[in-house]
């Protein structure tokens, strides 16, 4: 069965990373909450989708660059006044649902990787008894190659558009080969039968994310993909429970 992740908690129906929203979608009958992470200049590991507070939030700064307090007190948008929340609470939310973690590690402003923080966010994970429920992603191949040398726990390339269309389907299947990447994942607006097969053929398993609508999570769900990522996970669930393949409505 396909497996659906509720992406930053359900952005659409909860906003953007909030804590109503991972602790709705930690009851929710589906597989995976999908979050992002970034350090802030005093050690700590929360959890938000931007390098900055700048887009979603009534504040801005950098992450990195402000101490967790500093982050805490933002209050992002069309959330019950709610501020970001740590790594180790997030943590503590799922501790006892049935839905695992699907942990990306996010680059800071300009795309670059923060320099020792994939050592970091495993041993977190690892402390707070979660690591055994972590799927990995990331869209950059140097934080998926730091992951493999931090754990074995398994790891997905998230690949953009761009570098899609521009690498081709051959060049991203052959560059995960060569970095030992068992999965990939591409925008939904991008999946075919025809991708998913090459992918598979060179035995990768393949996923999406970003299919948000009725129209895109069918998609999802006709393809048969192992996993995508919503901000819509009710509407999902719901797809999901009344979905027939295609072809299989006939027999």
């Amino acid at each position: 069965m396909t497996r659906i992740a509720s992406h930053r908690g359900g952005t659409l129906e909860f906003g953007d990373s909030t804590p109503t929203g991972f602790r709705a979608t930690s009851r929710l009958p589906l597989d995976e909450v999908e979050f992002d992470v970034h350090p802030t200049a005093d050690g700590a590991i929360m959890v938000h989708h931007d390098p900055t507070l700048d887009r979603t939030t009534d504040l801005s700064g950098e992450i990195c660059q402000l101490a967790e307090a500093q982050v805490r007190a933002a209050r992002i948008d069309y959330s019950r006044g709610e501020g970001p929340i740590s790594l180790a609470e997030l943590c503590a939310i799922f501790a006892k649902s049935h839905v695992d973690f699907r942990c990306e590690i996010k680059p800071g402003v300009g795309g670059r990787a923060y320099a020792g923080f994939v050592p970091r966010v495993v041993a977190e994970l690892d402390g707070q008894g979660m690591l055994d429920r972590t799927v990995f992603s990331s869209f950059l191949l140097r934080s998926l190659d730091e992951l493999a040398a931090a754990t074995t726990r398994p790891r997905l390339w998230l690949v953009s558009p761009p570098v899609l269309i521009q690498l081709g389907a051959e060049a991203v299947i052959e560059l995960a080969l060569a970095h030992d990447i068992p999965e990939v994942g591409v925008n939904i607006d991008h999946a075919s039968p025809e991708l998913m097969a090459r992918v598979q053929a060179a035995g990768l398993e393949f996923g999406c994310w970003a299919a948000h609508d009725t129209a895109q999570i069918t998609r999802a769900l006709d393809l048969g993909v192992k996993v995508f990522t919503t901000d819509r996970p009710s509407l999902a669930i719901a797809l999901r429970d009344d979905h027939v393949i295609p072809g299989e409505a006939a027999e």
